[in-house]
């Protein structure tokens, strides 16, 4: 059975050099990114994201429909990384809204991981250790990060809490 590794934390805590350092164990790899360009600021930061893995990884772009690209993984892929989970929940809110269409795509990804095609490492950022955010839109994003967080988690066969650089094992 293949790996299922949640990576969380805080912005810049170090998961994504976590996860890609995590996957170099791999002869071939694969990165599924979710973020999309909507401003000079994020096409920056994909940017620096592709520099850092260079050509090792094979790239996949979905921001929406993570589930359907893990299930389309080439056979000869012995990982993917998929970042971020965050993300995906902002991807979800923003396209879709409704909360039951939101955790029907939370649910395909679960059935994935259940039996993935390879090993997954997935990154997502913990955003429920602060400040109650002021706007109810805010409020919902936060809820969904955190309930998405904790059902893969819940799946995951390790979990791991990155925090000033220094990864801790969680499960």
């Amino acid at each position: 059975m293949a790996d299922v590794v949640f990576l969380t934390g805080g912005a810049r805590s170090g998961k994504s050099s976590f996860a890609l350092k995590r996957a170099e164990r791999y002869a071939e790899k694969a990165f599924l990114a979710t973020a999309e360009p909507f401003d000079e600021e994020m096409a920056a930061r994909i940017d620096k994201h592709r520099e850092e893995r260079g050509d090792r990884f094979e790239t996949f772009e979905e921001p929406v429909d993570i589930d359907a690209t893990l299930r389309v993984i080439p056979s000869s892929i012995d990982v993917v990384i998929v970042d971020c989970l965050t993300v995906w929940a902002g991807n979800l809110l923003y396209k879709l809204g409704s909360d039951e269409i939101i955790m029907n795509h939370v649910d395909r990804l679960l059935a994935v991981l259940q039996n993935p095609p390879c090993n997954v490492i997935l990154v997502s950022n913990e955003i429920g250790m602060g400040i109650v955010p002021e706007n109810a839109m805010a409020r919902k994003f936060r809820d969904i990060a955190g309930t998405i967080n904790q059902k893969v988690a819940g799946a995951s066969t390790e979990a791991w809490l990155l925090c000033s650089g220094l990864p801790v094992k969680l499960k």
